[in-house]
């Protein structure tokens, strides 16, 4: 058993999916089971999507805690800690909490898969699914992992699911085309259940659509059952069963009011009644790390970690600091389409930055730049020297994007040098 939180993350960290030979969620069902079903003891959203689920949920999260409910999150992955994957009104599980429903599983583990784990992401998953029961809370939102079909928090049978986007990423493990990424993220749809899909490739959504009507699954679509009025300074209207109007959110570019719009809906679907006031309160509130997230006037985090994620940047960056000249500074993984991604900052970019993320499935620093043609383009061996020495003009920007595993570490370090 473990006797610490160190010793028990630096266990369950080093477990990979691939390690474990039971067929999918077999182990994640045999240790709920274990466990007295606690993901039949609370009600859920789930959420799916290549990006913008995190934002979603997060926007979700802040509308309903305002209508006064108590609100577990699961999301994925941290930025510094482990704790932050799973709060409940924001507020970070314990390491006893945390310690004590790991022993519980390891307990589970040892009586009926004979000591073979799963891996990293269900043991935390299947944390959270007892810490939101033993806490007796409203509602909780899960965020899934890779996936949907067979991803573990797709035990739970939700109030409402939302699937955002689809793009092609991890293909090696969902499929090479959106209709086939499209159906594994379509496997959260349960029975009789809403779904509110924003995705706007026509393959990819076709396929939700069609698997939204064979589980009878009300489907509500964003330009289609609702909408939003784009307004000026990033403000926009909602358009549903209800109007909101002059909603301003935290988050800044189109694609963030799209998720805020999911967000609408779909807390709408588990209220009674929206209330306009606090949409708006709660929307204006609503950050989330990482995700063009401004340390200072002159230096952008953002964890666009495939080319719709790095898509999305560029249109935030032209719309709201369509002035400044862009320096990227660009970290990834080995299973991203980094070439597309390093083409659209090309085109945008003033410089171009590469650096190595101490993982062992980072993509290297020269793996990264050998992609790109632009003349001004620099291999950064120590990012954390650049970031204290790099000099900017007054009219130009430093955005750090790539991988979020990278942004955790950019964050972690920015703050322990007090920039804000």
């Amino acid at each position: 058993m473990f006797q610490s939180m160190q010793q028990c993350t630096d266990f369950i960290f080093q477990l990979k999916a691939s390690s474990y030979k039971g067929a999918p969620l077999e182990s994640t069902q045999k240790i709920l089971a274990e466990l007295g079903h606690p993901e039949q003891k609370t009600k859920f959203i789930h959420f799916a999507g290549s990006n913008g689920k995190g934002s979603t949920l997060n926007a979700t999260r802040e509308i309903l805690m305002e209508h006064g409910l108590t609100v577990g999150a699961f999301t994925s992955p941290h930025l510094e800690r482990a704790n932050e994957r799973i709060t409940i009104n924001q507020q970070e599980i314990s390491d006893e909490q945390f310690l004590g429903y790991a022993n519980a599983v390891a307990h589970a583990v040892h009586e009926h898969l004979d000591g073979q784990f799963p891996s990293f992401f269900e043991i935390v998953t299947l944390i959270a699914l007892q810490h939101f029961a033993h806490e007796q809370i409203d509602i909780a939102l899960l965020e899934t992992g890779i996936g949907g079909r067979l991803d573990s928090t797709n035990v739970i049978t939700p109030e409402v699911s939302v699937i955002t986007t689809i793009s092609l990423e991890h293909t090696d493990m969902l499929g090479d085309t959106y209709a086939l990424i499209a159906a594994e993220k379509a496997g959260i749809i349960k029975k009789g259940k809403p779904v509110v899909v924003g995705v706007e490739n026509k393959e990819a959504l076709e396929v939700i659509r069609q698997v939204a009507q064979q589980q009878e699954a009300p489907f509500y679509h964003l330009h289609e059952a609702f909408h939003i009025e784009r307004l000026a300074n990033g403000a926009f209207h909602y358009k549903g069963d209800s109007t909101i109007s002059n909603i301003q959110p935290a988050m800044e570019g189109a694609h963030q009011q799209n998720n805020a719009a999911l967000a609408i809906k779909a807390s709408q679907l588990v209220l009674d009644e929206l209330q306009e006031d606090a949409v708006r309160k709660a929307l204006q509130r609503a950050k989330w790390q990482g995700r063009f997230e401004r340390f200072g006037e002159q230096v952008i985090l953002d964890g666009a970690h495939n080319s719709e994620g790095t898509t999305a940047l560029i249109q935030t960056l032209q719309q709201v600091e369509p002035t400044k000249k862009y320096h990227f500074l660009y970290a990834a993984l080995q299973d991203k389409d980094h070439g597309v991604s390093i083409r659209m900052m090309e085109n945008v970019a003033t410089a171009l930055y590469f650096t190595t993320i101490p993982m062992p499935r980072a993509a290297s620093a020269e793996m990264l730049a050998a992609q790109s043609n632009h003349p001004n383009k620099y291999i950064v061996e120590d990012w954390a020297h650049f970031l204290v020495e790099k000099q900017l003009a007054q009219d130009e920007l430093l955005i750090v994007t790539g991988s979020l595993y990278f942004i955790g570490e950019v964050r972690t370090f920015l703050k322990t040098r007090g920039v804000q």
